[in-house]
């Protein structure tokens, strides 16, 4: 038994999908066939099922680098191999929306946790065969999505004096700012797992109305979550 994850290895299957939010969590266990709650323990909720005959767990973590990596590390201890974050993202670019659906390529690294395990001149990077499965879904599904280098810290409400960093992203091409993809991509690196990451964007329209914006996230949202199980699918069966 983990000190975290309270259930049996059973109950978890090697190809795992890895959302912060725990809501978002039941929403992917809503597209296996007979999903089971098997944990809900220290901010942790897990489902387990079958999608398309292969099994898969979700968590969800909760936001942020350390409960990410604890939760990743006790997952893998039950014989978990494969991780796919979903989540939720903030963007840079002016062409972005919300409701767009963004892949990881990689991300600038501004979180604690995984200088615990790498240091910060070590790039964090999904596992190549991930990224390319997210991709081949996103495609064979027909839904539009930006790929590119994102960044994720662990202090949301860190004071900023002014947009100097928001303005050099920016220029650099960065697509995607969250709290989690940092720690799952080095963690995993370190470890020997395979890893990728996708996110809702939940930025920019500002001339929309609040109602409107709600119902872009969420059409974003459910495409991410199609896209990332199409692609463990894939990957599942290559494997």
């Amino acid at each position: 038994m983990e000190w975290h994850i309270k259930c049996d290895a059973k109950d978890i299957a090697r190809y795992v999908l890895c959302p912060g939010d725990q809501a978002r969590a039941k929403k992917i266990a809503d597209h296996f066939d007979s999903p089971r709650l098997v944990a809900d323990s220290r901010g942790y909720v897990v489902y387990t099922g079958e999608y398309k005959g292969v099994p898969m767990t979700v968590i969800g973590t909760g936001m942020g680098g350390p409960v990410v990596a604890i939760g990743l590390e006790e997952l893998a201890h039950m014989g978990a191999d494969t991780f796919i974050r979903v989540g939720s993202c903030g963007v840079f670019q002016d062409f972005q929306q919300v409701g767009d659906v963004v892949i990881g390529s990689g991300t600038v690294r501004e979180g604690g946790t995984s200088t615990a395990y790498l240091p910060l001149r070590f790039p964090a990077v999904p596992t190549f065969s991930v990224l390319r499965a997210l991709v081949e879904a996103a495609e064979a599904l027909d839904i539009p999505v930006t790929v590119g280098v994102g960044s994720a810290g662990d202090a949301f409400y860190a004071p900023r004096e002014d947009n100097s960093r928001g303005e050099l992203y920016q220029k650099a091409g960065i697509v995607s700012v969250e709290m989690e993809s940092d720690t799952l991509f080095i963690v995993g690196q370190y470890r020997g797992w395979r890893t990728g990451a996708l996110y809702a964007s939940d930025g920019t329209n500002k001339a929309t109305k609040p109602e409107d914006k709600e119902a872009d996230f969420r059409r974003g949202e459910e495409n991410a979550i199609v896209i990332a199980l199409e692609a463990m699918l894939k990957i599942a069966q290559g494997d």
